[in-house]
């Protein structure tokens, strides 16, 4: 590749969950910057859609529907055929799975950048190195082989830290939202997201019920609001629940729940003095804003997934330490017991919470 090349039109692919199109953000600004002047397109699932279609650094985002049978099959001849009348002159797969390699090398693009999966390798012209075993590095640095590979060196998440622009739309419905379930404009909300796609990072709802009384406890400006996905209203409802029973009179109004869409999550941290959450999607949306986070991690290292961000805006991860099956796959629970999380007690996360906000306390003095 010379080195003054410079592609006029590129084609990014993240399929997938909403954490790993999180990560690439930063990679997003980085070719910007190094390629000003191309048109950039972004191809992402329904479900993560919303991190990136407000991104400014992208000329277009294309939306490919994730359906099964003879739908899905006209959808992805649909979609290659738009890719390939597009002309790009450089793809990057930053998934590299079946779909989105197929994607990368039907394209057409002359240069095609992924990572050097057995059975799919050879779709690309670019081969990046991506070794199987769980690695003590940031998801965020994987993301950056792939671009160190054409030129473009990793960045400080300081000065590219993972972004997802605020709707405007979003934070008027945020604001009514809570208003419409009692929370005061000088309440200190306090954001909890209860659930999680993966059974290894749910922390039990009684765990949650009783961090929740202590949060509230002796704080009268303190309102919880917790959040769930749409799949998992149930276990809002038990945290819910089990909160109301150990709480009193004066603190049960204090509880509250609410659905949120995507973009709608994001202007919420805006507004909230903490979020406190598992390693999954919403905590990466999280991690966009400079809300201060507690985040719980199980069978995942908070040097892989802990917030992109300057260093400056609070972070503070809950973790047991020391157990020999943790990083693990998350496929099988070797002790059965799930001890990564179910061991995390609500007293750790308690403290993790206090010194979050009192780190930001601090920011906010100066």
């Amino acid at each position: 590749m010379k080195p003054q090349w410079s592609p006029e039109r590129i084609l990014l692919i993240r399929l997938r969950e909403i954490g790993d199109v999180v990560f690439t953000t930063p990679a997003i600004r980085a070719i910007r910057q190094h390629f000003p002047k191309a048109h950039i397109s972004y191809v992402v699932e329904p479900l993560a859609a919303p991190v990136v279609e407000r991104n400014p650094h992208l000329n277009d985002v294309i939306v490919v529907p994730k359906r099964k049978g003879a739908r899905g099959l006209i959808d992805e001849i649909h979609v290659i055929r738009a890719l390939r009348a597009s002309h790009y002159d450089l793809a990057i797969d930053f998934h590299s799975g079946p779909r989105s390699s197929l994607m990368a090398w039907l394209s057409g693009a002359p240069v095609r950048v992924g990572y050097d999966v057995p059975g799919r390798g050879w779709m690309y012209t670019t081969r990046v190195a991506r070794p199987r075993d769980i690695r003590a590095r940031h998801a965020v640095e994987n993301q950056f082989d792939l671009l160190n590979a054409i030129g473009i060196a990793t960045s400080d998440p300081i000065y590219s830290p993972a972004e997802m622009v605020v709707e405007t739309a979003a934070a008027t419905a945020v604001q009514q939202r809570l208003a419409s379930i009692g929370v005061r404009s000088d309440d200190e909300v306090i954001v909890i997201h209860v659930s999680a796609g993966n059974p290894f990072r749910r922390w039990p709802p009684d765990a949650f019920a009783s961090l929740i009384s202590k949060l509230l406890r002796g704080h009268p400006e303190r309102r919880v609001v917790v959040v769930a996905g749409r799949s998992d209203r149930d276990a809002a409802a038990r945290v819910i629940g089990e909160s109301m029973d150990r709480a009193d009179m004066t603190e049960r109004n204090r509880i509250v729940s609410a659905d949120f869409t995507l973009a709608e999550l994001r202007a919420l941290m805006d507004r909230a003095a903490l979020y406190i959450g598992g390693d999954s999607g919403p905590m990466h949306i999280a991690s966009t804003s400079t809300v201060p986070i507690v985040a719980l991690y199980g069978p995942t290292l908070p040097v892989r997934s802990q917030p992109w961000r300057a260093p400056q805006w609070p972070s503070e991860a809950a973790e047991i330490e020391g157990l020999p099956c943790r990083p693990c796959n998350q496929r099988v629970c070797e002790p059965g017991d799930f001890r990564c999380l179910t061991r995390l007690t609500p007293e750790q996360v308690m403290e993790a919470a206090e010194r979050a906000l009192d780190r930001a306390a601090a920011i906010g003095s100066h």
